[in-house]
Parts: structure tokens; C-alpha cells; sequence
């Protein structure tokens, strides 16, 4: 059904395509106003060379004629002065609206629920706010403005072709069927080309994106023959889609060359019959050859325009797709806190990432404020998933959640998130300076302040050895820096931000010994002040912590201070803990 969308002109659609356009309007109406004075004006001159020719040249009136060659070089002057200030007010136009559309997508992204970047390729997202965005400008700039300048100029042409003679302009109309035949052929098999084009190029690059990321894995199991071998298919694929797009243009165009070719043979032939039989003057003889250039040329262009035209729709409609996505993060709350005590309690939460397939299931209980709690469970047990719900990166399907007895979505949500902090074992660094990646670019947070949280942590030192410090440029995903490294920096950044709630997602797992020793007496320090919730696989970080919460399919299996859980016989806790231990003696 996709494909056969693109065949139909969408009214509704272009008509909001056209309303980007109005914050920009007088620029808009100036091209509209250029483009219907260039169309009568550029074909003044081959009537006025008609004029020169019959009322001057055959006169011998010289000072006549040098008047209208002024005229002619004056009109030249005029019409390319015209066409640059309308080419240039179409593409100043075009990139405009796009610089502000480019906004708004990017702005609409950021506020999307974490549930469209688990169903979304990142591929698609950034083909909508570049690509697809780049097709919309040439609506502006190559579609609607010079669409109607081409048509002005035909009827222009036109116009002043039957004005001069009926006879030769009757003539030379003869070939025009052939012409709209062989236009709408080419502007059909254009289109459908294309859509077969636009579906290689989206199959290339989703295939390098997931490879290049994957690269690692590519070599690793010496796959980079096959991986070759498969990009050739694809890449000769895309490449027979492209020739057989320029195929057409290579036909359509010498077609349209021989039907002007056969126009101006036939004018020519009943021109001179009617010279010599002085139905036709000689000064329109020789201006017909010129009108019947400025005639093709711009139906020459249309067909392709159109296509332009219509390619920047479906591009449009893609991106109006995103926009009016209404799975934005509710934010109703008023409430902004300049600091939270961090009394958190969960009542009967429920939660399902799918429709009924929970993950959370009837979740209930507390953290008193400065407290600790641990959450130990295996997989899919749902420990990451009280993260994402507490700070509203998805919706609660039932039951509440409450800070400070408030409701957190009576919480204005960035003031929410301003207080809490994250650490996940992940850890994502952008290309940029360390001390940038540190503060996301918060101008508030001053460089004191990152060198106090580096020290607090132990980060400082490692920091300074870097080339530059803390200016070091980190390379994407920090690919550089260990993965200690990175998780080191990653705890500055939550503690910069002076959180008082601080969550630790795995926050250990990928540190060596030795560096996990400076971490967790961090930690120990930074938890004796804050409400903290501490994710670990390795029991031996949490053992100090005020409670230790077991998750098994998103109910609460055990739930107390790590003595008390060892005391339980046949505890789950107490087995995970036996096998930590036995493992580490080993």
C-alpha cells in the first residue's frame, strides 16, 4: 500500500507543506511576484528582435535600431538580475523552512517516551530529521515557486508566439501531443524508479550502520569476506536502481530533442513559404527559433519538477509522522523542588513494556530518606525497570509512586529528573571534552565544581594524566577510555549534578578490583547523604546497604538488611550470596 501512496497528489498534505512557509511569508510572496514577472519578461526580447528585423534593418533606420538593441541589453540585464534574486529568495526559502523544521523534529525526539527508541531504528530517526528534511527544501526551491514560474513562462510564450503569428504558432504546436505523451511516460517511470531507489539506499545503509557497529564482532569471527561479499549484492542492487533512473532520463531527453527538432523543422518550412508569399514577416522567422526554445525547455523541466514536487511530499509526509507522534511524556506536575528529602515509596505498581506482559507486578514498598536499598534478582527479573518507571521514562500501567508523599506526576518532570541521578553500566559518552561530557554542556556547573566530584571519586588523577586533562577530546562512545575509565567519568557526571536520589545500575560490574576499590568507598561516602537505590550483580557492593530487596518476576521474593537474609533457610538471597562467595574463594 506504501508504494501506491506516492501516486496520488495529496491535497491536504501540500497544503501544510505550504504552511511552513509562513512565518516566512514575505519572502514567499516575493518569489511569487518574481516569478510572474520574469515569465512575460523573458519573452520580450525575441519580439523585440522580430521588431528590430522588420521595422528597422530592412528601414535601414540605425538610430531605431540601436534603441531597440539598448532595450534588448537593458531587458538581459533586468531578467538576470531577476533570475538571480529569484533563485537565490526560492533557496534562501527553502533552507529557512527546513532550518526551523529541523528544530522541531529534533525537539519533538527528545520529548518522546523511551518506548518509540525501543521500537524505532535509530536509522529511521536520523533519516527523518536529515534526509527526509534536506527533500522537503526542494519543495521550495526546485517545486512550487519555479513549478509556477515554467508554467507562466509556457503561457507567456504562448502568448506572445499566436500575437506575432497564428499560423507558424499552429505550426509548431503540431509535435506538441508527442511531447505530453512522452512526458507523462517519463514523469511515471521517474517516480517509480526513485521509490525503488529510495528502498535500496535505505536497505545500504541500515546494512552499514548495523556492520560498522558491529565491526568488532565482523573480525572477531573472521567474517569480513561474506560481510564483502554481501555489501557487493546490496551495493549492485542500489547501483542497477540508479541506472535504471538515469536510463529514462537518458531516452526522455534525446526524445524531446528530436520532437523540437521536428517543431522548428516545420515552422521553418511554413515559415519560408510564408515569407516568400509575405504571409509571414522574416523578423518573426527569426524569432520563432527562439520562442520555440523558451516553449521545451521548460516542459522539458516540468515533468521532472513534478516528481521533485511529489518526492518532497512523501518526504513530508514521513516527517509530519514523527511530529504528530502523541507518545510524549506527560508533564502536567507544577510541583519544583529545589531539593527533595527522598522519602520514596512504591504502592501496587504494575508494569508491562508489552500489553499484559508485566514485568512489575503488584510492586509495593519504601525507602525511608539518606537509606539505602539494594536490588539483587536474574534477569528480566525487572531491576532496571524501577529505574525507568521512577524516573518517568515510561508509564505506570496501575498503582503510583511516591517522593516525599507526592505523586511523582505531580512532580514538573525536569525538576524531577534535576534531583535524581543515574549511573547505568552502559555508560554512553558523546565525541566532545571530558569536562563537556561531564557536564552535558550545564554552563551553571563551573570547572571547580568537576575537579571537586573527580577528587570525590578518585576520577581526578586519571583525569590529569589524559593529554589535556579534562579538555581531552573523548572519541565517539568514549571508544578511547576503558570501560573503567568510562564508568568513572560517568560517576562524576551523576555527582556533579548534586543528586538527592542516586541510582547505581550494575554501576560496578564492568570494573576491575582495583578500580572498584576507590569507587566504593565513593560510594559509601555519597549514600550516607542521599536516598540511594543500588542495582549489583556482585553482592559483595551491597552487602552495607540498609535493605536488600530480591526481585524474581517482578514480585518481591525477600526483602531486609543482609544479615537478617542469611539467616533465611533455603533463601535466595542467602544461595546467590554462597555462590558469589565460593566463586571468590576459588
Amino acid at each position: 500500500m506504501s508504494q501506491q501512496q506516492p501516486q496520488k497528489f495529496d491535497y491536504e498534505l501540500f497544503t501544510r507543506v505550504i504552511a511552513l512557509a509562513k512565518p516566512y511569508k514575505g519572502i514567499f510572496i516575493t518569489a511569487g511576484i518574481l516569478a510572474v514577472v520574469l515569465a512575460p519578461l523573458s519573452t520580450l526580447r525575441p519580439y523585440l528582435i522580430k521588431v528590430m528585423v522588420d521595422d528597422y534593418i530592412f528601414k535601414y533606420d540605425i538610430d531605431g535600431m540601436t534603441r531597440i538593441a539598448v532595450l534588448i541589453a537593458i531587458l538581459l540585464v533586468l531578467n538576470v538580475v531577476l533570475q538571480y534574486a529569484f533563485i537565490y529568495a526560492t533557496s534562501w526559502l527553502g533552507q529557512s523552512i527546513i532550518k526551523d523544521l529541523r528544530v522541531s523534529v529534533f525537539q519533538q525526539i527528545i520529548s518522546l517516551k523511551l518506548k518509540y527508541f525501543d521500537t524505532t531504528p535509530i536509522g529511521t530517526s536520523t533519516t527523518r530529521t536529515i534526509n527526509d528534511i534536506e527533500t522537503i527544501n526542494t519543495v521550495f526551491s526546485q517545486g512550487v515557486i519555479t513549478i509556477l514560474a515554467d508554467l507562466l513562462t509556457l503561457f507567456a510564450v504562448l502568448a506572445i508566439m499566436f500575437y506575432t503569428s497564428i499560423e507558424l504558432t499552429l505550426v509548431c504546436l503540431v509535435t506538441m501531443p508527442f511531447l505530453i505523451i512522452a512526458t507523462y511516460i517519463f514523469k511515471e517511470k521517474v517516480k517509480a524508479s526513485y521509490q525503488v531507489v529510495r528502498t535500496q539506499i535505505s536497505r545500504m545503509n541500515a546494512y552499514l550502520q548495523e556492520r560498522i557497529t558491529g565491526m568488532r564482532i565482523v573480525q572477531i569471527f573472521n567474517q569480513e569476506q561474506s560481510e564483502m561479499e554481501h555489501f557487493k549484492k546490496i551495493n549492485k542492487a542500489y547501483t542497477k536502481a540508479n541506472l535504471n533512473a538515469i536510463l529514462y532520463y537518458a531516452i526522455f531527453f534525446p526524445v524531446v530533442e528530436i520532437i523540437s527538432a521536428a517543431a522548428l523543422g516545420l515552422m521553418v518550412w511554413y515559415g519560408a513559404r510564408g515569407v516568400i508569399s509575405g504571409d509571414v514577416t522574416l523578423g518573426a522567422l527569426i524569432a520563432f527559433p527562439i520562442f520555440l526554445s523558451m516553449l521545451f525547455r521548460p516542459m522539458r523541466m516540468l515533468a521532472d519538477k513534478f516528481n521533485t514536487l511529489q518526492m518532497g511530499l512523501v518526504a513530508a509526509d514521513r516527517v509530519f509522522t514523527v511530529l504528530d507522534n502523541n507518545q510524549q511524556i506527560e508533564n502536567k506536575g507544577t510541583i519544583q523542588p529545589t531539593r527533595l528529602k527522598g522519602d520514596l515509596a512504591f504502592h501496587k505498581v504494575d508494569f508491562a513494556y508489552i500489553d499484559e506482559e508485566y514485568v512489575l507486578k503488584d510492586l509495593s514498598f519504601k525507602v525511608n530518606a539518606g537509606e539505602t536499598l539494594a536490588i539483587v534478582g536474574s534477569t528480566g527479573s525487572g531491576k532496571s525497570t524501577i529505574i525507568n518507571i521512577l524516573n518517568r521514562f515510561y508509564e505506570l500501567n496501575a498503582g503510583k509512586i511516591m517522593i516525599d508523599g507526592i505523586n511523582i506526576k505531580d512532580y514538573e518532570l525536569l525538576a524531577l529528573r534535576q534531583r535524581t541521578a543515574v549511573v547505568l553500566q552502559d555508560v554512553f559518552l558523546f565525541s566532545g571534552s571530558v569536562f563537556e561530557n561531564i557536564t552535558l554542556r550545564d554552563n551553571s556547573i563551573s570547572k571547580e565544581q568537576v575537579i571537586e566530584a573527580a577528587k570525590m571519586i578518585g576520577a581526578h588523577e586519571f583525569i590529569m594524566k589524559l593529554p589535556n586533562g579534562y579538555d581531552y577530546e573523548v572519541m565517539e562512545r568514549g571508544a578511547t577510555l576503558s570501560m573503567g575509565q568510562r564508568q568513572l567519568i560517568s560517576f562524576v557526571r551523576a555527582l556533579v549534578f548534586d543528586p538527592d536520589i542516586l541510582i547505581l545500575d550494575e554501576a560496578t560490574s564492568s570494573i576491575d578490583p582495583e578500580t572498584e576499590s576507590v569507587i566504593q568507598y565513593a560510594i559509601e561516602t555519597l549514600i550516607e547523604k542521599r536516598t540511594s537505590i543500588i542495582i549489583a550483580h556482585r553482592l559483595s557492593t551491597i552487602r552495607h546497604a540498609d535493605n536488600i530487596m530480591v526481585l524474581e518476576k517482578g514480585q518481591i521474593k525477600e526483602l531486609g538488611p543482609h544479615e537478617e537474609l542469611l539467616k533465611l533457610e533455603n533463601g535466595h538471597y542467602k544461595e546467590l550470596y554462597e555462590m558469589q562467595f565460593l566463586e571468590h574463594v576459588s
